[in-house]
């Protein structure tokens, strides 16, 4: 009986629309879910094809990108100040052009800073704590795979954002999601695109949804904050770092069942509860279901018709082309600036180990071995999500190491990059929201890591 029921569901959709308006919708939606959502084996860990084509790019580049990021640092900076002191009219007239060059004096200052700190690493010139290997290179190296990510997923992202995938998901998926996060249905495509893909990769699809008018203020800045989690080759990455990779499913659930739980909770509690609810622009969600409709059918109608105006060919290169000039023009110098001196911060300063204090009585209580040496760990990864691996690496028990792992991987806010991104985005999440979410999700997340590590070690 359900059978039937669904056909005639498939029949009513397709006597509404053309074979020509279901293709539109199913041909595109299925090339950008195969690329960003498909999991693969690759070199015997899973990868997505975005991944793939991104590391390939990569490698082919690789003696080039140093220079590449430097001289778009650099073009950045003049551009911007030709911008601020003589305001050329084809900056000022153009709604693009000026939202790259034509911002505040604080940014200016910053992209310049970032700028010199790139020079700098790249000629391995000036003062060393800049462009040493723990500082300004390890900057360079994010930065080098940081440009060849968003110069794919940018062109490649409409195709999962314009072609009705997420009205489909979103209003199939909308009665889980709405209750269990507050959330509107559709940013079931951003958990899982930045779930098996790229962090970075999420936020600018959930920047990208904001400014399009299908997300207000607080659902971009809760699912920026809670959904754009770190991908599972990264996880791997840092359980083989912490030497944990032998306990990587347990490791793996471990992340899901603490982010989950975070991401029911952060939504409903300030600072994210506090954002304005209000619109970027006109509201286009559509996710309520009329009464005499299935819910198959309501989807499958909006993704036909967001998919009839998203456009041609051209029009997404010419999105995507925005979205790329957008992220490394301004997020290249910001991230160089920013991150460069958070690492001088962590690794020269012991302010770290200051503010940190406050953590060993916590990691006693939970009985977590070591806890002096694992408490500056557990809040450094504001700065970067590489940096608690790096401390917790020399810890000789490995419950902690689990453990810290474990956390590093669903703080998931840090300045390097992530935490940048947001803060030069549209989204109305200031550095102070940043910090309030990033210690409540280690409140949140930290027992519950604590408990699933005493049950398995």
């Amino acid at each position: 009986m359900s059978t039937n029921s669904e056909q005639k569901v498939v029949y009513a959709a397709e006597e509404k629309f053309s074979k020509k308006d279901l293709l539109k919708f199913l041909l595109p939606s299925l090339f950008g879910v195969i690329i960003f959502l498909f999991p693969i084996i690759d070199g015997g860990s899973f990868n997505i094809p975005l991944g793939i084509i991104t590391e390939y790019i990569i490698d082919l580049l690789a003696n080039w990108l140093p220079a590449i990021i430097t001289y778009t640092m650099f073009l950045s900076a003049i551009l911007t100040l030709y911008a601020i002191i003589f305001k050329p009219r084809f900056i000022v007239n153009s709604e693009f052009l000026s939202s790259l060059f034509n911002v505040s004096i604080f940014w200016t200052a910053v992209r310049v800073l970032g700028t010199i700190f790139a020079i700098m690493t790249y000629s391995e010139t000036g003062f060393t704590f800049i462009h040493s290997e723990i500082t300004g290179q390890v900057m360079f190296g994010l930065l080098t795979s940081l440009i060849v990510w968003f110069f794919v997923a940018s062109y490649l992202m409409p195709y999962l954002i314009n072609f009705g995938a997420m009205e489909f998901v979103g209003t199939l998926l909308r009665g889980v999601i709405k209750p269990l996060f507050t959330l509107p249905g559709r940013s079931a495509i951003d958990l899982l695109a930045s779930w098996v893909g790229n962090v970075n990769v999420g936020v600018v699809i959930t920047r990208e949804q904001y400014q399009d008018g299908f997300y207000s203020g607080r659902e971009a800045a809760a699912i920026a904050t809670c959904f754009s989690t770190v991908s599972l080759p990264f996880c791997l990455v840092i359980a083989s770092m912490l030497e944990v990779d032998h306990m990587f499913p347990v490791f793996y659930l471990t992340i899901c069942i603490a982010g989950i739980v975070s991401a029911v909770i952060i939504p409903r509690i300030p600072p994210i509860s506090k954002v304005s609810d209000t619109y970027y622009q006109t509201s286009h969600i559509q996710e309520e279901i009329p009464a005499d409709t299935s819910a198959f059918r309501w989807g499958l109608q909006q993704a036909v018709k967001r998919a009839k105006n998203a456009g041609t060919i051209r029009s997404q290169f010419k999105q995507g082309t925005e979205i790329f000039l957008g992220i490394v023009f301004v997020l290249l110098p910001q991230v160089m600036a920013i991150g460069t001196i958070a690492l001088i911060i962590a690794e020269f300063t012991p302010v770290f180990q200051w503010i940190s204090q406050p953590m060993i009585p916590i990691l006693n209580l939970l009985q977590i071995p070591e806890a002096a040496e694992a408490a500056p760990a557990t809040i450094i990864g504001f700065i970067d999500m590489f940096l608690p691996a790096v401390l917790a690496s020399g810890i000789e028990a490995e419950i902690t190491r689990f453990v810290i792992g474990a956390l590093s991987l669903v703080q998931i806010i840090y300045l390097t990059e992530m935490g940048t991104l947001l803060l030069i985005s549209k989204i109305p999440v200031k550095f102070s929201h940043l910090l309030i979410v990033f210690i409540e999700r280690t409140i949140i997340s930290l027992p519950i890591i604590a408990l699933i590590a005493h049950i398995v070690y």
